[in-house]
């Protein structure tokens, strides 16, 4: 994680929700999604029209999060701006939805 002092936040988390969390409630299409490795919230990619992944952050402070659609296997730190290794991939929920 070379560049990233944010390795201590990545938990094992459980996704909030099978697609981004706030499009689903609103009915906005997103294009891919992103999973904060903090708490598990699901929310949508800065390609998205609302970006709700990096909006989380800036809400929580939340530091990295995991590529989720499908599982990528990769990570970002927000903060740092770096691509960082994460330990494992999050199971998904089920299939996601595609809306975009």
């Amino acid at each position: 994680m070379t560049g990233c002092s944010h390795s201590s936040t990545i938990k094992d988390v459980t996704p909030s929700s099978k697609g981004c969390e706030e499009c689903l409630k609103i009915g906005s299409p997103w294009v891919h999604l992103r999973l904060c490795r903090t708490c598990g919230h699901v929310g949508c990619c800065d390609q998205s029209p609302l970006r709700h992944g990096r909006a989380h952050f800036h809400e929580t402070g939340h530091p990295i999060i995991e590529g989720y659609d499908p599982p990528e296997g990769w990570g970002w730190c927000w903060v740092d701006e770096v691509e960082v290794d994460l330990p494992d991939q999050t199971p998904q929920l089920g299939t996601i939805p595609r809306f975009y």
